[in-house]
């Protein structure tokens, strides 16, 4: 007799586990004695030859043996996990689900239907449901299902914890190799909680465990490749993403790492590298937002603009898209709009240092001197000043003929450009003599 849990390797693939807990049943005649359980108890004919046709994934009869007998049974734990099991194998997933659930109801300490209940939501993105059910599969007693699932249930709350807490999912995922051997893609995992911990130098030593084993893993070159891009190692980071792309040419994610690496060091080949990413993946947002910010990069505004545009229209609300916007349309020349932007900007995100920087410089091009020096304020809370913004309260002092505020700002800028901004700097000292200061 089997019993079985089911499990996915990823949204595309899924994978079936079966566990033998006793010998297979074998045929028996309406006159032959019923099957016994391993706790001793009877399994019902019926439910014994279900679950052998599920052991030759037999579905069809195996629906067939289940669905009169629950009818008559509607609160047998073991036949309604089959039914479930029967379901969750043609993809039915919501009658899978329906089927779990009633099986925990009728026993709520079972531990396949728990796990199997907890793995489905998981696939079917509903965290917040499946991560009690998978918490409860842990307490739980495997019986002769052994450690491995147990282990299963516990990779699993790693998985769903890493993104809200990455300390819970290292605990979550000790207790699975406390059980079981460690993986590929439990080191994989490892790494990610280590990088998203801060533990920089752990994450790149489990990402080079992974590449020593499989030098062809996408998965570890592109993590340790973010590493690098962290600390900003770019030409060590552009060795490794060109040697993973011989291996893996046109890989999307390495693709784009090595973009971002290429446009941190200035070097002309991001964009069209961009452009062809781009091309292939018309619809990925981050890929698009990339290749807008290397277009601005290299001074082609108005068609970073366009890319920037498309973004917005599904999502008006980004305030760093709308600065992007903005620091564009500055750019073209289009100061009264920036301005607008700028502003939108600042009132979707009222925490936003590039908001308020640019609309500050966008209300002094507009001869809005109490518009610069109100934004000024509000990146003051969020930003340390710079020499632009120095030299913005200045000369907004100065349009609002605040005589010492201005002479006072004149100084601080000039003390902090330190030669760097000449023409600005100019024009400071003839305000200074002009002012008297």
């Amino acid at each position: 007799m089997f019993r079985f849990a089911r499990c996915a390797s990823s949204s595309a693939a899924i994978l079936f586990c079966a566990v033998c807990l006793a010998q297979q049943p074998s045929s028996q005649s309406s006159s032959s004695a019923a099957g016994f359980s391993t706790d001793g108890r009877t399994i019902p004919d019926e439910v014994a030859a279900a679950e052998a046709a599920i052991g030759s994934s037999d579905w069809k009869t195996a629906e067939a043996k289940l669905d009169p007998w629950l009818v008559s049974h509607p609160n047998d734990a073991r036949a309604l996990f089959d039914a479930g099991y029967v379901a969750d194998a043609q993809n039915r997933l919501d009658d899978a689900a329906g089927l779990y659930q009633r099986a925990v109801a009728a026993d709520p300490k079972s531990f396949e239907a728990r796990l199997s209940l907890g793995l489905l939501l998981a696939r079917q993105g509903k965290p917040d449901e499946a991560r009690p059910e998978l918490a409860e599969a842990t307490q739980l007693d495997p019986g002769d299902a052994g450690p491995d699932l147990k282990a299963r249930a516990w990779r699993a709350l790693a998985q769903i914890d890493r993104g809200t807490s990455p300390e819970q999912a290292s605990s979550d995922l000790i207790e699975a190799l406390k059980l079981s051997a460690e993986t590929v893609d439990d080191t994989l995992l490892a790494a990610d909680l280590a990088e998203k911990s801060g533990q920089l130098g752990a994450a790149e030593a489990a990402y080079r465990r992974v590449l020593a084993k499989d030098p062809k893993s996408a998965a570890a070159d592109s993590g340790l490749a973010h590493v690098l891009i962290v600390r900003k190692e770019y030409p060590e980071a552009e060795t490794l993403l060109r040697g993973a792309l011989s291996q893996i040419p046109n890989d999307p994610t390495l693709t784009a790492q090595l973009a971002t690496v290429l446009a941190a060091q200035d070097k002309a080949e991001a964009l069209p590298l961009l452009e062809k990413l781009h091309s292939a993946h018309p619809a990925d947002a981050a890929i698009t937002h990339m290749l807008a910010v290397v277009r601005a990069d290299a001074g082609d505004y108005a068609g970073s603009d366009l890319l920037d545009m498309h973004l917005l229209a599904d999502n008006p609300d980004d305030a760093g898209l709308m600065v992007d916007h903005g620091q564009n349309l500055l750019h073209e020349g289009e100061v009264a709009q920036a301005f607008a932007a700028f502003d939108k900007a600042s009132k979707i995100d009222p925490a936003s240092a590039e908001a308020w920087s640019g609309l500050a410089f966008a209300a002094s091009r507009t001869n809005h001197p109490d518009v610069t020096l109100h934004a000024l304020t509000m990146r003051s809370k969020y930003a340390a000043e710079i020499p632009a913004t120095l030299f913005l309260w200045a000369t907004a002092y100065d349009s609002l003929h605040q005589k010492e505020q201005a002479a006072a700002y004149y100084h601080r800028f000039l003390d902090a450009a330190g030669g760097k901004l000449p023409n600005q700097e100019w024009q400071a000292r003839q305000r200074l003599q002009v002012l008297g200061k």
